[in-house]
């Protein structure tokens, strides 16, 4: 069973929080094409675009911990997974409501969406501290 330690390094938890608030941006502002924004919100043919999109955060989470705890680079599959099962909820939730930029339901599911992807990165943060101070 997992368990915290009784302390855990309150610079390792800033800089984790910060560098995935970092990889966030990267991978789902900078990095995401409009070829993936678009793709992945269709309803047919979506799967390469998402899975290419949510490769991208898998990457970039990889990096970080086989940078800074390379025994736990495995949760760079976690967080495709995760970013994966998140964007695609959105998408069907979005179709079946017909959200539009317009609508009020759309900037709801939008704000649902970027919160747990910051819950997600906020797990990671925690992991990548508690693995600095074993």
């Amino acid at each position: 069973m997992l368990t915290l330690p009784d302390q855990i390094s309150t610079t390792w938890m800033m800089n984790g929080i910060a560098l995935f608030l970092a990889k966030h941006l990267l991978a789902d502002f900078i990095l995401q094409t409009k070829w993936m924004a678009l793709g992945k919100e269709r309803v047919q043919g979506w799967l390469v675009p998402l899975t290419i999109h949510a490769a991208v955060h898998g990457a970039l989470t990889t990096a970080i911990f086989v940078t800074l705890a390379p025994p736990l680079a495995w949760i760079g599959a976690v967080d495709f997974a995760i970013h994966f099962a998140i964007d695609r909820s959105k998408a069907i939730i979005q179709q079946h409501y017909a959200l539009t930029t317009t609508t009020t339901g759309f900037w709801w599911l939008l704000g649902t969406d970027q919160t747990l992807h910051h819950i997600t990165h906020l797990v990671f943060a925690i992991i990548l501290a508690t693995s600095q101070t074993l």
